[in-house]
């Protein structure tokens, strides 16, 4: 038997259920690291919350916000003003990437009221060409838009956004013949 090993990991004076211990030291890699989490989070805790030196995450969701809109402003600078009018969606309502944008928002949103073949459910008929609120592009694009309340129907430019709004109005007027 080796008397070196008994010399380098003496077994602890106790005993529970039967098992002794070593007595080992932890590894210095096991040390280091603990202790650098130590100094760490004092730092840290120093950094962020004693001194106000560091943005907290509302601060940093601001400055995130703020660096996207200055990138959507830039790039809609770049792509000049778009002008939606009646010419505009109707060609829209031809461009069959347009109207299968348009398709896909329909489906999500309108099909419960329109129904799927755009025939009225609780909402109005929309292939038929006798509408209440105007029968042309910028008409029907004012009703997704705006919504009819008294009607049911709420404004979806803020659940949208332009793009969308324009894609599903494209994809009701391609069911009509352009005047």
């Amino acid at each position: 038997m080796n008397d070196t090993t008994s010399q380098e990991d003496p077994l602890r004076p106790h005993s529970y259920d039967g098992i002794q211990e070593y007595d080992k030291s932890l590894p210095n890699w096991w040390l280091f690291t603990f202790y650098s989490t130590i100094v760490f989070s004092v730092g840290y805790w120093i950094y962020f919350h004693k001194t106000d030196a560091g943005p907290d995450q509302f601060e940093e969701f601001s400055m995130a916000m703020a660096a996207l809109e200055e990138q959507v402003a830039a790039i809609r600078s770049e792509e000049g003003p778009v002008e939606i009018n009646d010419a505009a969606l109707w060609a829209m309502s031809r461009d069959s990437a347009a109207v299968e944008a348009g398709k896909a928002i329909y489906m999500q949103n309108c099909i419960a009221c329109h129904g799927p073949t755009l025939e009225g459910a609780i909402g109005a008929n929309l292939i038929d060409n006798e509408w209440l609120y105007g029968s042309n592009p910028m008409d029907a694009r004012k009703t997704v838009v705006e919504g009819i309340l008294e009607k049911g129907m709420p404004p979806w430019l803020p659940i949208l956004g332009e793009e969308k709004v324009n894609q599903v109005t494209a994809f009701v007027m391609s069911f009509h013949q352009e005047p």
